[in-house]
């Protein structure tokens, strides 16, 4: 940068050399890095033989006048007078001999390497005696000392400010890392919360789906207990309805017997009556006979057994002759009689066939019942004991299947938690990747601010030198040493 501006003070101090008015109108043709210029070459003007101060260097001479004396103003005066002399002297003999040269050009006569090598030694003679010239200029040295002071400010402060710029992001980028890291973590924990969740999820549906059919189980089981005993209903329903059925059958054989009950008092009564009958003419009988036997008491009270047995064959004889007369009175009525007896053993013996029958029936209906209700019972039994086996073999299935399902949900839970492993491992070599990229990218940036740094010192140290060259020189030109001294004070002063 201070290159640059060197040449473009060099280029504005050749352009303010070059500006004076020339009546003969002869240019000279510069050619420099970034423009071609065309110089005229001015003439010689009476007013340049007087000496021109600029105002910083005719201020700084007041403001140091007091401290000088009328010798040193004198020979410090002159000393200057002739260094302009001779520099202006100088100038004169290069832009003659660049004249002449231009001369013998225009003439178009061919010019030789020599003159060539001259012309363009010239030219540079004329740059650099521009470019001296305007840095003797003290506003073109404090200009030059400000710009430069003002860059060095600005490169500092810009580094400065790099600097901090670096720490912040270096700060920044640590916190997104960390940000990220976070970010990743917590992404890590819910994934492996929701897997945890989804396992717990397919546990308690595998838990659920096992008391369901558990439940399923018991539930057909108590239907099949509620058919059982529906059943064991239905059959104690039959055996009632086949009681009440037995029950009207002796219900209606009680009525028949009834029935043949009240036949049979009928044909009794009609007896009894033939019997009362028959009973009036013993009755009779026995009048006659207890007259006899009154009649016959007193004869026979000696002995009472006697009297008894007699009485008794009497009775017995009478009993014989009842029946005898009965027989011989009552054949109608005994043959109802007979015929009521037999009616009633017929009845009683149809009664008792179709008792043994109904019984016969019923034993063979119970043991048909029992029959029925055994094989029933051993075919629930079996059906039971298949079911169960069947039940055994699909719960045993369904717990091989579950238990699949756990050792694959198992394996596929293993493969999702190694490949979030895997996904965090990645992000891990990501990010430290990252972290070295970064800390490359540090290193980078700390070298190049060591290179701005060395440049800057760099710069400084040539202006320095440069500073002791043109002091050096100050000195050189015979100036008291206190002078040089508080210049150097001076411009130790502005560039502190």
């Amino acid at each position: 940068m201070s290159l640059q501006f060197d040449k473009r003070v060099k280029s504005a101090g050749v352009a303010k050399d070059c500006s004076w008015k020339n009546q003969e109108g002869e240019t000279l043709q510069i050619i420099t890095k970034d423009l071609i210029r065309n110089l005229r070459i001015p003439q010689r003007d009476p007013s340049r033989e007087s000496v021109l101060l600029p105002p910083a260097e005719f201020k700084r001479l007041n403001s140091t006048s007091w401290l000088l004396l009328k010798e040193d103003r004198e020979a410090l005066r002159q000393a200057y007078q002739r260094k302009k002399e001779e520099e202006l002297k100088a100038a004169e003999e290069r832009k003659h001999r660049i004249h002449e040269a231009d001369l013998s050009r225009k003439q178009n006569q061919p010019l030789t390497e020599l003159e060539i090598e001259a012309r363009e030694r010239a030219q540079r003679l004329v740059e650099r005696s521009n470019a001296l010239r305007m840095e003797q200029e003290d506003e073109i040295k404090q200009l030059n000392q400000l710009i430069l002071g003002a860059q060095c400010q600005a490169n500092r402060d810009y580094q400065i400010q790099e600097k901090k710029q670096i720490r912040m992001e270096l700060t920044e980028e640590e916190r997104r890392l960390d940000n990220m890291m976070e970010v990743e973590r917590r992404k890590a924990l819910e994934t492996l919360d929701k897997i945890e969740e989804l396992r717990r999820q397919q546990r308690v549906k595998g838990r659920q789906e096992i008391y369901d059919q558990i439940q399923k189980r018991l539930e057909n089981r108590e239907l099949e207990e509620g058919k059982k005993e529906k059943e064991s209903q239905q059959t104690r329903e039959d055996q009632e309805r086949m009681n009440l059925e037995d029950l009207e059958v002796l219900e209606k054989r009680r009525m028949e017997q009834q029935l043949l009950q009240e036949e049979i008092k009928r044909i009794n009564a009609e007896t009894m009556r033939a019997k009362e009958r028959r009973i009036e003419e013993e009755k009779l009988a026995d009048m006659r006979v207890k007259e006899y036997l009154l009649k016959k008491q007193e004869q026979q009270a000696e002995c009472e057994a006697e009297q008894r047995r007699i009485k008794k064959e009497k009775e017995l004889e009478i009993a014989r002759l009842r029946a005898q007369q009965e027989k011989e009175k009552d054949y109608k009525a005994e043959q109802d009689e007979l015929r009521a007896r037999r009616n009633q053993d017929a009845a009683e013996r149809e009664w008792r066939r179709k008792e043994r029958e109904r019984a016969a029936k019923k034993a063979q209906l119970e043991a048909t019942l029992r029959s029925a209700h055994m094989e029933q019972v051993q075919y629930k039994e079996r059906n039971l004991s298949v079911e169960a086996s069947r039940e055994k073999a699909e719960f045993e299935r369904l717990l091989k299947v579950q238990q699949e399902e756990m050792v694959k949900e198992q394996v596929q839970n293993d493969r999702q938690h190694h490949k979030v492993q895997q996904h965090a491992q990645d992000i891990r070599q990501q990010m430290k990747e990252r972290e070295i990229l970064a800390t490359a990218k540090r290193k980078e940036t700390f070298k190049e601010a060591e290179r701005l740094m060395e440049e800057t010192r760099q710069r400084r140290l040539r202006l320095d030198e440069l500073k002791q060259k043109k002091l050096q020189e100050l000195k050189a030109t015979g100036l008291c040493e206190k002078y040089c001294n508080q210049v150097e004070r001076k411009v130790q002063t502005l560039t502190g």
